[in-house]
């Protein structure tokens, strides 16, 4: 008898198969609409008059919250918090990246300049959490395994891990409102609740987990403003705005790769702006209203607060620090302490000045000689010249006319096209330049020190070249961008950045490049200009403004983020590995007795998300082809199929921004790159998941199938906790 029923639930459930009425079932494209703009679902429309997106009358029907997932979501909270912020202040010694982060929050509050590769807000909340938990600033931060010993450095990371302990909660709360299931949306918090790189992320001063913290903010955010769609221009719609946009704002404000998150709201954005555009009930003042308001909330608001957190982080980094030579002299000429800070000179370099001559590559230095010489086999034994990263009186030099004159009055000034010597004023040996190779970079020539008491020969002649000048322009202190072109041999003075042996005391080799191209290695500028003869003015006149320093910065982050090479006996690892867990990162070990702490992600939580990511693939492409085909199918599974495309495919879209971007990024890459996009991953897996689960009385008959749901999630939650 059970037999015979069970075979007739069989047939029941497939016998509305209609192969021919195709017109009345959507596309799949059309199915998942019901995720991003829930208020289009007109098949249920009701008796109440539709606004100006949808019926409000579903919508609301469908809004209600179940009180047990008020209490799941509670349970999640509590799980989170407690399993971040547990034994927070060990180990009690400085962890990986902490070296830099919390270094940098105690830059911030001594109010000293220094340089990053990022963008200033994780560093600047970081150092606010610091402050306001009794942090002074004080402790050095040299290396991993320092000892904190009475400095106060919990509230730095009882901050982090406040941030970390909120993403399982957004991700609860997101895949609840994608899916519309408690199921998916524990699923994907029990993944990301007990997966162990998620919790030792979120343990330290890092700025991961603010990143992420922002990430899921604003994804979170999105997905409410697109539930809002049936109710456009009230506040909790102009709400849900905002917060997209100062998510945004936060993400990028933190890394350069919260751009990631910014693509995926613009591309969600204009989805819906397209299905705004094919609302024939509106009129064209109607969508012009709905793209200014995304205009001011997701490109104007994000805008003025990512300018605003510089325009705070100039004003509190307002001391000389590690940081000045990494910027152009006009920058470092608003720094208290500087040399340059409220100092004068001659504006325009003239003949008989004396100066110093500082390349624009980061880290590049400035020209510099040393009495000691090049040693036997490295080219002519001649007199060194490199680049020095620090202010030195071996970095001054002379401006000289190719032959001797005695100047009386004024001097001249030089302009674009001149040619000059250069003599170093310590050794007065001239700078100079001939066919043999240079030490480290062997395509280019050696740059030396020759003659004596300015005397030389050709080879010391150098052509004044004013980066997008004309000839005759005046070479301006600070401000002009100079190239110096070798007479002889046509080559252009250059910075490697390449470190010297020992014999060259470790500092930065300057060759002559054959290769003429304009880049900050082979580009100058003049720092000190000392003239007596010349009227001096304040530097404070050639100061930039606001928007010229917030531009430098910018482009030495971006080179010093692509420069980014990997530290000594660290591991290092390819995109590739991250998926599968290959290898972590180690955080901690000095030494066998003490606290050791490595980076890994729960094997069973990774290993599932990458399972997941094909099954969700075969899932949708066997969803569309029933679709496609005609299949008569309930309205439970067109539902889970509107799921599918819409809310799976919104995180599908997540994980490949999040993800796919590194394989082509040049910079050395880790392990912890991933975290946010393996977000992402675990979200498609609840949601992945638990329509599978649901879907289960296609293979099985009632009781059966409801047992394999419920086996099935209880099997996946003691496979997550098992260690």
């Amino acid at each position: 008898m059970a037999k015979e029923e069970c075979i007739s639930q069989w047939h029941k459930a497939r016998d509305t198969s209609t192969v021919r009425n195709r017109k009345v079932f959507p596309s799949p494209e059309q199915t998942h609409q019901s995720l991003i703009a829930p208020a289009s679902n007109s098949n249920k429309r009701g008796d109440d008059a539709p606004s100006s997106n949808g019926s409000s009358a579903d919508f609301s029907a469908r809004r209600r919250v179940d009180p047990s997932n008020k209490l799941l979501l509670v349970v999640v909270t509590g799980l989170s918090f407690a399993t971040r912020l547990y034994k927070i202040t060990e180990p009690p010694h400085v962890c990986w990246d902490e070296t830099h982060f919390g270094k940098m929050g105690s830059y911030y509050i001594n109010r000293t300049f220094f340089f990053d590769v990022h963008p200033p807000l994780g560093k600047m909340l970081i150092a606010l959490a610091g402050y306001t938990t009794g942090y002074n600033g004080t402790f050095p931060f040299v290396k991993p395994g320092d000892k904190y010993e009475h400095h106060n450095y919990w509230g730095m990371r009882g901050f982090c891990a406040v941030l970390g302990s909120f993403l399982p909660v957004f991700a609860f709360l997101i895949v609840q409102e994608l899916s519309r299931s408690a199921t998916a949306a524990a699923i994907t918090a029990t993944l990301l609740l007990f997966d162990t790189g998620c919790i030792t992320i979120s343990q330290y001063i890092l700025l991961d987990p603010i990143l992420m913290f922002f990430i899921m903010a604003a994804v979170l955010s999105m997905v409410k403003f697109n539930q809002q769609s049936y109710r456009p221009f009230t506040a909790s719609w102009w709400l849900w705005l905002v917060l997209c946009g100062a998510g945004l704002a936060g993400a990028l404000g933190v890394k350069f790769v919260g751009l990631f998150v910014i693509l995926l709201v613009g591309l969600n954005t204009v989805g819906d702006l397209w299905r705004i555009l094919g609302d024939l009930s509106l009129s064209l003042m109607d969508i012009a209203k709905h793209f200014l308001a995304r205009v001011v909330g997701l490109i104007l608001l994000p805008l003025f607060l990512y300018v605003t957190i510089f325009a705070v982080h100039f004003v509190l980094l307002n001391k000389s620090g590690p940081g000045d030579g990494f910027f152009s002299s006009t920058f470092q000429s608003r720094l208290i302490g500087n040399n340059l800070y409220n100092a004068s000179m001659p504006e325009y370099l003239a003949y008989g000045s004396s100066i110093t001559v500082k390349n624009l590559r980061i880290a590049g230095g400035y020209l510099h000689s040393h009495w000691h010489l090049y040693p036997e086999g490295v080219g002519a034994k001649q007199q060194q010249v490199t680049a020095y990263l620090h202010k030195d009186h071996n970095n001054v030099w002379l401006v000289r006319k190719p032959v001797n004159e005695t100047q009386s009055g004024t001097p001249d000034l030089v302009r674009h096209g001149d040619v000059i010597r250069l003599e170093h004023k310590e050794t007065t040996r001239n700078l100079h330049s001939h066919l043999h190779q240079a030490p480290l970079t062997k395509k280019h020539f050696q740059v030396t020190g020759y003659g004596i008491n300015g005397t030389g020969d050709t080879n010391d002649l150098w052509q004044v070249e004013v980066c997008g000048g004309r000839k005759g322009d005046l070479v301006k202190v600070l401000r002009s961008k100079v190239r110096f072109l070798h007479k002889a041999t046509g080559c252009v003075l250059y910075s490697s950045g390449k470190t010297l042996p020992k014999w060259g005391w470790e500092q930065v080799e300057v060759t002559c490049s054959p290769y003429m191209k304009e880049t900050p290695s082979s580009q100058w500028n003049i720092e000190d200009h000392v003239n007596p003869r010349l009227p001096n003015i304040s530097i404070s006149l050639l100061k930039p403004n606001f928007l010229e320093i917030l531009l430098e910065s910018h482009i030495v982050m971006i080179r010093g983020n692509s420069g980014l090479k990997p530290k000594d006996n660290e591991m290092n690892s390819k995109p590739w590995h991250w998926p599968i867990n290959y290898q972590g990162l180690r955080f901690s070990g000095v030494n066998e007795t003490e606290y050791r702490v490595y980076l890994l992600g729960n094997p069973v939580v990774w290993w599932i998300n990458l399972a997941s990511l094909g099954l969700y693939l075969i899932m949708v492409a066997a969803a569309s082809l029933v679709i496609r085909r005609g299949i008569a199918l309930q309205q439970k599974r067109l539902e889970d199929s509107g799921v599918l495309w819409g809310g799976g495919g919104l995180l599908l879209l997540g994980w490949l921004l999040h993800y796919l971007p590194f394989y082509v990024m040049g910079r050395v890459l880790y392990y912890h790159h991933y975290f946010p996009a393996m977000l992402f991953s675990s979200m498609l897996t609840g949601v992945t998941l638990d329509i599978l689960l649901r879907n289960a009385d296609l293979l099985l008959c009632q009781p059966y199938s409801d047992w394999l749901q419920r086996g099935g999630q209880m099997v996946l939650l003691f496979t997550v906790l098992y260690r």
